[in-house]
């Protein structure tokens, strides 16, 4: 990923925020072909000092059947972005798009029976936590669930490279940065959430 030194950023707080809030998101490899599948992604921070990447993806999805071990990967995540209208600044330039994203280049390494059940704990528990009447992996019975795993393929991604960037108008004077603030806590849910990213910047 390009990115400009301006909107480059060094936090993995920043990263792990982005990862955490949008975790659908797109895993990429080039072995016979050029192949990219959205999977659910969580970071695995049980030892901070080796912080990975964990996700599944079908048996049936042709790039299963093309990863092994070592194999290079890119993890893509878009988090808050939104357009810019010219029209928000105070002199004529053109319009733009402000986003953050992750990328991160890793190694995979595939999960065996047990990993795959514990990251499947792991995530259904994540997301099912906060539902009415959340249906966790060990209410489902472990025969069950690891039937359904047959058609489940688990895989890591050891970092390589991690690129974050946060491109939110930090080339602009402050009444513009502001105006476009004030734009965009006026939109959607989306608009509203890389102005609150901006806002973050200055604080």
């Amino acid at each position: 990923m390009y990115v400009p030194k301006l909107y480059r950023s060094e936090d993995y707080n920043v990263m792990k925020e982005i990862i955490r809030e949008n975790a659908f998101a797109m895993l990429i490899s080039s072995g016979d072909r050029i192949r990219a599948t959205h999977s659910m992604m969580m970071l695995n921070e049980d030892d901070p000092e080796n912080t990975y990447i964990e996700t599944h993806i079908s048996r049936a999805n042709p790039q299963s059947k093309t990863l092994k071990n070592g194999d290079e990967v890119l993890c893509d995540f878009l988090g808050a972005h939104s357009y810019i209208s010219s029209s928000w600044y105070d002199h004529i330039n053109v319009s733009t798009w402000n986003y953050e994203a992750v990328q991160i280049y890793g190694k995979v390494q595939l999960m065996d029976q047990e990993e795959l059940y514990k990251h499947l704990e792991k995530l259904t528990s994540r997301f099912e936590k906060n539902q009415q009447c959340p249906m966790m992996v060990e209410d489902m019975g472990r025969a069950f669930v690891e039937k359904e795993m047959k058609g489940a393929f688990g895989i890591k991604i050891i970092p390589d490279e991690i690129f974050i960037q946060q491109k939110l108008s930090q080339n602009r004077k402050e009444h513009d940065f502001q105006n476009i603030i004030s734009n965009l806590e006026n939109g959607s849910d989306n608009e509203r959430k890389t102005a609150d990213q901006m806002k973050k910047l200055k604080r």
